[in-house]
């Protein structure tokens, strides 16, 4: 066991108050001794949860859904937890709250998010063994939901169960909400966070839904990405052309399209849209130092993704390009005929679907408001322009040099054996900025899925070393977090 110091390697002071290191120690060996105890166990436990196909995007799969929630239910009872299924118009939600002292005083509430829920197994033909019927291979377990999401939030709930059936004291109250529509969009979480607040407040929320680089590198997700979407279609002529009798009496849509977005961003990778940097958050020289510790290597990179060469915006990482600049991206370009052969004609539209990623402080509402401006003009008189706005989510920022951060630094290191790290991931996760709008609290990611765990794709797989240390870490993360 790592033993708590009043000054870490990280260079935080820790004040540890009334609870020395020592008692700190003695405190949480009954804990870390179930725990080890138990593993097996834990593994079967792990497995009996992967057998549900909870598919929420499959219609078919309504009654495997609600026998996982039962299943979740029931097994959070049996630990020692007071756990009900609220029903939704969707999937039902299972929040679980760990036994209330009857004066609770000054004591911290923390709140725990999962799902339930788990993508479409297809296509099976890829799977070395069935989707749903678990596999132990080489210290990992193969199945559908395995890191995504079943077993990162039983760790957490396995850490829990160690206090309550040793008898430890929790230094603070704690909720979980694990839902079962996350794959699809968690429609009805948003409501019920909404409805709930007043019940669900909280001092923090800890998700484990994303990953982290390396077993010695475990890690604090502190930001996301966030993003625009919204699709460009010119209309030309009112009906597809003879492109040798219009042909250059008529403007092309495809080729005025092309002209669109082609100066939409420059030779050096930046966004030329006017504004679009204004609000753009810098990354510290902190920020850097621990970015620059991820095992990065561009050549292998460019290798793996069988590109002749990166490409970026100069003056920065690849890392960090990835994680921390907001960016433009394509995502799709369509006009005229598809077919087989040729076929001679001036296509009556065009059509280009358009993400912009954005970083801490860039707000989607503003950043689509400059887009649709700056296509507007560029647009040539010769086509019409219509712009179809998409989704949008905000991005997601908790300073990692504040307290809630630097405990779970303690807790990952403590419970990993390595000194942790601090990351940014450049895709997005809406429900944080829900919490934060209606429980008023910040979100600490602290993934435990490694990065060939193939999540939504054949052959998903957890790391079992994985899952016991996000075991040791949820019970080392509450005597931290309570001393913030």
């Amino acid at each position: 066991m790592v033993e708590l110091h009043s000054h870490n390697r990280l260079g935080v002071n820790v004040d540890l108050a009334c609870l020395t290191a020592a008692c700190y120690k003695a405190a949480m060996q009954p804990v870390l001794d179930y725990l080890r105890k138990n593993q097996t166990r834990f593994v079967r436990e792990l497995c009996d949860y992967l057998r549900f196909p909870s598919v929420s995007a499959q219609s078919k799969h309504k009654r495997d859904l609600a026998a996982c929630a039962k299943w979740l239910r029931d097994h959070c009872r049996q630990i020692g937890l007071d756990a009900k299924l609220c029903p939704t118009r969707g999937n039902p939600i299972l929040v679980a709250r760990t036994p209330r002292a009857g004066n609770r005083g000054g004591r911290r509430h923390f709140l725990v998010y999962g799902h339930y829920d788990v993508q479409p197994p297809e296509p099976f033909e890829l799977w070395k063994s069935p989707p749903f019927e678990p596999r132990i291979r080489s210290g990992r377990v193969f199945a559908r939901g395995a890191v995504d999401n079943k077993g990162q939030h039983l760790a957490h709930l396995k850490a829990v169960e160690a206090y309550l059936q040793t008898g430890t004291a929790l230094p603070c109250d704690l909720t979980f909400v694990i839902e079962g529509e996350e794959e699809v969009g968690s429609e009805s979480l948003g409501r019920f966070l909404k409805e709930q607040a007043r019940e669900l407040r909280c001092d923090a929320i800890v998700i484990s839904d994303n990953a982290l680089p390396d077993l010695k590198l475990p890690a604090l997700t502190y930001a996301l990405r966030g993003i625009v979407a919204l699709e460009v279609i010119l209309h030309g002529p009112s009906r597809d052309l003879h492109s040798g009798i219009f042909g250059g009496a008529v403007d092309n849509p495809a080729m005025a399209l092309c002209q669109l977005l082609a100066p939409l961003r420059d030779q050096d990778g930046r966004v030329a849209i006017a504004g679009f940097y204004d609000d753009v958050a810098p990354l510290s020289a902190y920020e850097r130092r621990q970015l620059a510790r991820l095992p990065q290597r561009d050549a292998a990179m460019r290798k793996f993704l069988g590109v002749p060469a990166l490409f970026g915006e100069r003056g920065y990482t690849t890392t960090e390009r990835r994680c921390a600049r907001p960016t433009i991206e394509i995502n799709g370009l369509t006009s005229g005929y598809q077919g087989e052969g040729t076929k001679t004609i001036i296509p009556s539209w065009a059509r280009a679907k358009l993400t912009f990623r954005l970083v801490p402080n860039q707000e989607p509402g503003k950043i689509r408001s400059l887009v649709g401006r700056h296509l507007k003009g560029l647009c040539p008189p010769t086509v019409r322009l219509e712009i179809q706005p998409g989704h949008g989510g905000e991005p997601y920022f908790v300073s990692p040099e504040g307290k809630q951060a630097q405990a779970a630094m303690r807790a990952l290191q403590a419970a990993f054996g390595y000194e942790p790290i601090l990351i940014r991931e450049g895709g997005s996760i809406p429900i944080v900025n829900d919490f934060r709008k209606h429980l008023h609290a910040d979100t600490l990611l602290l993934g435990l899925a490694l990065p060939d765990d193939n999540p939504h794709s054949p052959n998903e797989k957890f790391d079992l070393a994985c899952y016991a240390a996000g075991m040791r870490m949820g019970a080392f993360l509450w005597q931290e977090l309570s001393l913030c």
